[in-house]
């Protein structure tokens, strides 16, 4: 209670009333002691008058000065280099009106009129000491806070690196400093540019390279590494955690630059190393001039809202500007939790919730004439592979049907343009998804010459962390002690943030004219083994001895690799260095329409082994098994007799 009264009193003492107050006698004291440095501290009886007179216009306009230089709107725990140049805008501003009325007034207004020597070291002094006196408010607002925080929270600061010495690392280190909460003593910088090597920031050293963590870890005794580059790229951040992984050491990174510029964040809000930051890759650089006029204030739709990518869609159109966004999801929680969302932060939006099948033409033709969508942007899918091999009609009815829907809805209202999400899995299908998903890319192709809407599809792979994929899968197994379970020891798998992807979508549609296949740059693959064995790792642990890693053999309808464009595709650059084209063959409009037909049949009658036998027939580079599921995963495969008489110590030999 004590602390708690002796914490307000402090909050008291530091108000902005304070601070004006502050400023006033400074001001004032530095005019004076201006005057007493003029007349060598023997002020004349007849320079009193003119003193005290010409007080009163001084603090006027220094005030004005400092009111429009936005200096009152700091918050001076934060003053730095940046908060200087309002000051000597300030003090310019102030000093010129003075100036002016010291050559223009007459003689008989002398008391008006300052001495050049006094306006000079006063308009020196004044603002020097109005700064200076922030400066000091904050080292001692943050003594205090630290001894509070120090008595009551009893907190035991743990010896730190901080890998990093450029400006992401002076911020880390002053937020750090400034926060009497945080359990961090920072023992040096460590930075492999060989020009700061034994400098000074802040009063920390740089102590070293990266090559001397190892060593500076246990002389010092450090607990943890924290990684402070802006702009840290996955190589980087990966050969900093492959030297604290033999180090034994912790390693933590601070949030993304653009985060902390945008305010989202803070410096401190520091946290372990995730499997997202080796797999990140460089910033995406967008045409923001392209993307304001494809979405600011217009209406725009978007189905399957509710899903990691259509909810994502959702909160990046509000933050380019969209007047309205309509958003389509049978999911009624998952509708409501993204509605709440993004009405938090985008107020200028309006957002409508709409309950329902994208599928279901009577419920979206109604959507379509009350709101009039601009853009459509269809994500609503099945996109889990195994579990449409389950349910092969109902991913055909999803897939490919309601796309047909939205498309055909998007056309004859007269949208501007219609991006389906597609997928890798669309390349050379062996499963059901996929096969579904490339005959939707062929309904886009076909609606493209009926209508003057643009429409395009978008192709790219797994985003990371979305519902269902083996990155949250793999991180509930650890949590649970293990095993983590993957399918073969070779598979491998595209990866891109879900933003990454949404920002590419966004990026296509805009540029498409329509009719393309647009096909995302995704970077290196990925082998879900070491994807595993970094998770691992990342939570601390050992793999194979703290947490054991068991095969499955391959589900049905999955693939070793997968592949962005197939053999004969003739792909091509586009102004965006992450985006290209396929330029794949439509169907003609006649053999499409049949099969469309024909597919609708077989899934009217629920018949799944006609829906893949006719899926292979329809797309000569699918290749679908045709027996069902159960039987495949119910047997024992060759690899999974393997694994159960080798086990992982084996596998850890490899």
């Amino acid at each position: 209670m004590a602390q708690h009264r002796q914490k307000s009193v402090w909050t008291m003492l530091f108000s902005r009333r304070v601070q004006f107050v502050l400023d006033i006698f400074v001001l004032s004291i530095v005019f004076i002691l201006s005057y007493f440095l003029r007349f060598e501290f023997r002020i004349p009886p007849h320079q009193l008058h003119p003193m005290l007179t010409q007080l009163p216009m001084v603090l006027f306009f220094q005030f004005v000065a400092l009111y429009f230089a936005g200096v009152y709107t700091f918050i001076w725990r934060y003053i730095g280099l940046t908060e200087l140049g309002a000051f000597v805008k300030a003090s310019i501003g102030s000093a010129l009106p003075l100036l002016a009325l010291r050559l223009v007034l007459p003689s008989q207004f002398q008391n008006w009129r300052i001495p050049l020597s006094i306006l000079v070291m006063d308009t020196v002094f004044a603002f020097g000491g109005v700064l200076t006196l922030r400066v000091v408010r904050r080292m001692i607002y943050e003594h205090f806070e630290k001894r509070n925080d120090a008595r009551g929270n009893h907190i035991q600061k743990k010896p730190v690196l901080l890998v990093g010495a450029g400006r992401a690392g002076v911020l880390a280190l002053r937020d750090i400093r400034s926060r009497g909460d945080v359990s961090i003593d920072v023992k040096g910088f460590i930075d492999d540019n060989p020009e700061k090597q034994g400098a000074v920031i802040l009063g920390v050293r740089v102590l070293g390279t990266t090559r001397d963590i190892p060593r500076l870890v246990k002389e010092l005794g450090i607990d943890r590494v924290i990684i402070t580059i802006a702009s840290a790229t996955r190589k980087d951040i990966r050969r900093i955690v492959d030297i604290c992984e033999h180090t034994h050491v912790r390693v933590q990174i601070i949030p993304p630059y653009s985060e902390i510029v945008s305010g989202r964040v803070e410096v401190s809000d520091i946290r372990d190393v995730e499997i997202e930051d080796l797999l990140g890759r460089e910033p995406i650089h967008l045409d923001d001039e392209l993307l304001q006029e494809y979405i600011k204030d217009r209406t725009i739709l978007v189905t399957g809202a509710g899903g990691s990518i259509g909810s994502e869609i959702v909160r990046q159109v509000a933050f380019f500007g969209a007047n309205k966004v309509i958003m389509v999801e049978r999911a009624e929680f998952a509708l409501f939790d993204i509605d709440r969302k993004v009405r938090e932060v985008y107020h200028e939006t309006e957002f409508v919730p709409v309950v329902g099948d994208s599928g279901d033409i009577h419920l979206m033709r109604v959507v379509f004439r009350k709101y009039r969508p601009d853009v459509v942007l269809h994500a609503a899918a099945h996109k889990h592979v195994p579990m449409m091999e389950f349910n092969p009609c109902e991913a055909v009815k999803n897939n490919v049907f309601a796309t047909h829907v939205m498309g055909t809805l998007a056309g004859e209202m007269g949208c501007d343009s219609f991006v389906l999400i597609s997928t890798d899995k669309a390349v050379k299908p062996r499963s059901v998804m996929g096969a579904s998903k490339r005959v939707a890319e062929l309904v886009v192709q076909h609606l493209a010459n009926r209508y003057p809407t643009r429409f395009v599809a978008v192709r790219f792979g797994n985003v990371m962390g979305s519902a269902g994929s083996v990155i949250p899968i793999f991180r509930e197994q650890i949590r649970k002690g293990g095993p983590v379970t993957v399918t073969h020891p070779d598979v491998v798998r595209y990866f891109m943030t879900v933003e990454e992807a949404v920002q590419l979508v966004l990026q296509a549609g805009a540029m498409g004219k329509g009719g393309e296949i647009f096909i995302l740059d995704m970077g290196e693959p990925v082998r879900i083994l070491d994807l595993a064995r970094d998770m691992i790792t990342l939570s601390g642990l050992k793999p194979y001895e703290d947490i054991d890693i068991v095969f499955t053999g391959l589900r049905p309808g999955e693939k070793l690799f997968e592949e962005l464009e197939r053999e004969g595709e003739n792909v091509e650059k586009t102004r965006h260095p992450k985006i290209l084209i396929g330029k794949i063959s439509p169907y003609p409009d006649d053999v499409l329409q049949r099969g469309l037909e024909e597919l609708k049949n077989l899934v009217v009658r629920g018949d799944g082994r006609a829906v893949r036998e006719f899926l292979n027939e329809f797309i000569p580079e699918a290749h679908l098994e045709l027996t069902p599921p159960e039987t495949l995963i119910n047997g024992s495969t060759h690899f999974e007799v393997e694994r159960k008489t080798k086990g992982s110590k084996a596998l850890k030999e490899q």
